[in-house]
């Protein structure tokens, strides 16, 4: 097979496996396991080194760039064969993972000594001990520090409108469920940006469930049908977790179920492990987090960047967190900003308290520096896939604990006493134990050896000393055979024959061969006898055995260690809750009062209200450029309000949208907003379009996209909703855009009643604020200055004259000529405008330039009379009529026609 044009893993994985026959014992073991893993790379253990064969060494060598060799012939052919070592294979198996594979890693399970005794030809025995995927991974190497890792399980009902979602992070046990419809699922994997997700193979493979899971999905695990539609699924959640029943988990829905079921027994068969590793399921109730679609997240960049650059994200800019765990957390509150007042307030109260007291707040922080990831630690442990650095991690984290436990006062925020409690319940007595029994500087892996304190264990201290002081014990064992035999040159020696011996020469023998009791003769050599004592031939053994002694009695210990640690799962998993709890909510307090943010009031209503507003990510990146203070701005949307924004390009009409978005998920999730205050009624759903892109491959254009997204916002907002959108109908034809735009201000108005802001360059829409009532116009100052314009960022009520269009060109670099006919073009648009001529195709300033027609005005009627009104109403009609064709007209024109007629109407009631 070529190297440099592998099959990918999915053609690997379904192609025909090659027939045993003729296969070496090897060979015949590894094909055997790979038909059973044929859906994953096989990671082959022989000897220090993980080989792979056939395709899946062609996808590795391209891949992980390593060398593609070959090892013997199957049925006449060459064996590609790749490999990487055992010590190195987290580095391999993390590239590969990111590559889209999953991998299977087979070890040896037996020794090869035993195998041996079997006969000369026989194969030392393997089996796949782990399925690797990306949704299942532990490792920290493996892992992002500061981000979960999902994965989540899908489980349409049988009419297609509601699915069950069960979702965890394998690396921490955290195990979430919900049902809901199935239109919102893509918001659900939007929020969670699963590593993987399991879903059935019969699901339509042309429907919108599809087309979400390839964009949002992460890697895809279609799992066979009967998986997610097993009448046991209840029993077999209830039985994973010990538990009678899975009403103990709360009313959980059949749809739930399956799609819990199926992610256990996924866990199951990748980990090969017991499934104590995971929490409790917790049910997340429908409604009680901010509905927040996939492109309002893009357009926002909450806890990841469009860009890639995760410095602009709203996570980056108010994280202070000082652990992993701690920013984890925060990342999954401002993925999902609650609905509920009283958590919210909880969360509140706790921040209030550590930025009122600064002292408590440093002393906090600094004992939650000292304490190591101890929820994956814990994971890793349940798995059976614990090292020494991980005890010690979690000995480091339990003593952190208390201390900030002892830190933490009587009267406290609810938050922060329930988090006191989970720490007052911590296993003291094991903490010690894991503190004392084991050293500061652990190896990765137990069979290393050399993590155990030295004066815990005597035998081990014993079989220590013996495998590093051989020297020294045979030294002295020498210098006592001296002296008792008075057999100055006599010295104990050792070879790969003999062994330890004793080695004098022939004229100093006689008093050796006299204690023929003690020394006993093994050799004759030329100028010197060899012989040997029962003492040193003990001495021998337990030296030879010594080094495996001392590693056999350090495992076990860490094996009782891993033992205690398992009996104490839930008071150590309540600790690492509760410390993560600490430092959000230390963390958020010391933003706020670094960045000068405030609590907002929450209230059950359609309140909107903030005063001198400020855009977090904005700031922070000017205060970091050194350039001037932000330019804080207010902003009133209470009971329905719309406010129309108007203002020239580069003004900050798009950084004042977001920045009220950003505060509103800032305050639900629980943390300060950057404001002077802030009165906030609950959204229950926050809808964003800001910005322009297409999507080519789904065949849509910008606009395409744009109307989309709009027609999404306009069907789902509701009166709770908080929505903004910048620049509606900008991606087509000037008349067909407005017309776009004005009848979305007038369905957000009569129809969703939400509080919106609605950002547009089409200056006639401010028309709307005298003929819709909770419609307001709001523009961006600016100030010119000998040609140039000055962008004051300040939103103050009206609406902009112009658009200022010229200038942010001339700020951008165009070519100055360019400029210059620009300005002509728009200069002599604007007449013609104003005088309602229309624009020659023979003025020499628009030879070939094709322009739109300027509608003509049409004029007021004069007053009729009654007797009149019928012929008057008949002939008006008739000349308006006149000249039109409705198939011809464009929409601005057609809209023009419309308020004629309306306003004719009005004159001759």
């Amino acid at each position: 097979m070529d190297a440099a044009t592998p099959p990918s893993s999915a053609d690997a994985n379904t192609a025909t496996m090659p027939d045993t026959a003729g296969a070496t014992p090897v060979m015949a073991q590894y094909l055997e396991i790979k038909a059973a893993n044929a859906d994953s790379l096989l990671f082959f253990r022989m000897g220090d080194f993980y080989e792979l064969f056939f395709d899946d060494a062609a996808i590795a060598a391209q891949v992980l760039g390593i060398a593609l060799t070959k090892r013997g012939k199957h049925q006449g052919q060459d064996i590609p064969m790749a490999g990487v070592p055992v010590h190195a294979a987290d580095d391999y198996l993390q590239r590969l993972i990111a590559a889209g594979n999953k991998v299977a890693v087979c070890e040896q399970i037996e020794d090869p000594a035993e195998a041996k005794k079997r006969g000369s030809k026989a194969v030392v025995k393997r089996d796949v001990v782990r399925l690797v995927t990306p949704g299942t991974l532990t490792e920290d190497t493996l892992l992002p520090p500061r981000a979960s890792n999902w994965l989540v399980s899908l489980a349409p009902d049988a009419g297609g409108q509601t699915i069950g979602m069960a979702w965890l992070d394998l690396s921490t046990g955290t195990f979430r469920l919900s049902a809901m419809e199935t239109d919102r699922i893509e918001a659900e994997l939007a929020r969670l940006a699963p590593a993987e997700t399991l879903y059935p193979d019969t699901i339509d493979p042309d429907g919108p469930l599809q087309d979400a899971l390839h964009r949002l999905g992460g890697a895809l695990s279609p799992q066979p049908g009967a998986v997610f539609h097993g009448g046991q699924a209840g029993e077999k959640v209830a039985r994973a977790f010990g538990v009678a029943s899975a009403d103990a988990f709360g009313e959980l829905s059949r749809c739930e179920l399956r799609a819990a079921s199926a992610l256990i027994g996924y866990v199951e068969r990748t980990q090969k492990q017991a499934f104590a590793s995971l929490q409790a399921p917790q049910r997340e109730r429908s409604g009680g987090t901010m509905a927040i679609d996939e492109a309002t997240r893009a357009s926002l960049d909450l806890v990841r960047s469009r860009s890639g650059e995760n410095a602009t994200t709203l996570l980056s800019a108010i994280d202070a967190c000082v652990t992993s765990a701690g920013t984890r957390r925060l990342a999954d509150q401002l993925s999902a900003p609650l609905t509920d007042l009283g958590i919210i307030s909880d969360r509140h109260d706790a921040i209030a308290w550590l930025a009122d007291d600064p002292a408590i707040r440093a002393d906090i922080r600094t004992s939650l520096r000292g304490a190591p990831d101890i929820s994956r630690a814990l994971s890793r442990v349940m798995l059976g896939r614990a090292g020494p650095r991980d005890l010690v991690a979690m000995g480091a984290a339990l003593d952190q604990a208390g201390m900030v436990h002892d830190l933490l006062g009587e009267e406290l925020p609810s938050l922060a006493a329930e988090a006191r409690k989970a720490l007052a319940e911590r296993p003291n007595a094991l903490a010690g134990r894991l503190v004392d029994e084991l050293s500061d500087s652990p190896p990765l892996l137990a069979r290393d050896g050399g993590f155990v304190a030295e004066g815990i264990d005597p035998d081990l201290d014993a079989a220590r000393s013996l495998r590093d002081d051989a020297r020294k014990v045979i030294a002295g064992l020498q210098s006592t055979y001296s002296a008792q035999t008075q057999a100055k040159s006599l010295k104990i020696k050792h070879n790969g024959v003999l062994g330890y011996f004793i080695e004098v020469p022939t004229l100093q023998a006689g008093p050796l061969q006299d204690q023929a009791e003690t020394f006993f003769h093994r050799q004759t050599m030329a100028n010197a006898m060899r012989f040997s004592t029962k003492e040193l031939a003990e001495l021998e053994a337990k030296i030879a055995s010594a080094g495996a002694r001392a590693v056999a009695l350090e495992v076990a210990r860490f094996e009782a260690l891993c033992e205690a640690v398992k009996d104490n799962r839930l008071a150590i998993q309540g600790v690492a809750d509760a410390l993560s709890t600490l430092d959000v909510a230390a963390g958020l307090a010391e933003t706020a009062v670094r960045e000068n943010h405030v609590r907002p009031q929450m209230r059950d209503d359609q309140s909107f209200a903030i005063e001198a507003g400020r855009h977090p990510v904005v700031e922070k990146v000017m205060k970091q450029d050194g350039k001037e203070r932000f330019v804080a701005n207010d902003c009133a949307l209470d009971d329905g309000a719309v406010h129309l924004v108007t203002g020239p390009n580069m003004g900050g009409k798009s950084t004042f949208l977001r920045q009220n978005a950003l505060i509103a998920v800032l305050a639900q999730a629980g943390a300060f907003v950057p404001a002077t205050s802030a009165t906030i009624g609950i959204v229950d759903a926050l809808f964003s379009r800001v910005g322009a892109a297409d999507d080519l491959a789904r065949g849509r254009s910008t606009f395409m996209v744009e109307m989309v997204e709009t027609a999404a916002i306009l069907h789902q907002a509701s009166p709770r909703s908080l929505v903004i959108l910048d620049e509606i109908g900008r991606g087509t034809a000037t008349y067909d855009g407005l017309s776009i735009a004005w009848a979305c201000v007038e369905h957000l108005h009569d129809q969703s009643q939400c509080r919106a802001l609605f950002a547009t360059h089409y200056h006639e829409l401010t028309v709307l604020a005298e003929r819709l009532d909770r419609v307001d116009n709001r523009t961006l100052k600016v100030k010119e200055w000998e040609g140039d314009v000055i962008f004051l960022h300040e939103v103050v009520p009206g609406a902009a004259d112009r658009s200022y269009g010229l200038q942010v060109a001339k700020l951008a670099g165009l070519p100055s000529p360019v400029i210059a006919r620009a300005r002509a073009v728009l200069d002599h648009l604007e007449t013609r405008q104003d005088s309602g001529e229309r624009a020659s195709s023979d003025d020499g300033l628009f030879e070939g330039l094709p322009l739109f027609s300027a509608a003509k005005p049409v004029a007021a009627s004069t007053e009729p009379t009654p007797e009149q009104i019928e012929a008057a109403a008949h002939a008006k009609l008739s000349a308006l009529f006149e000249g039109h064709d409705p198939d011809q007209m464009t929409p601005r024109q057609a809209l023009d026609f419309v308020y004629d007629l309306a306003k004719q109407l009005k004159d001759s009631a």
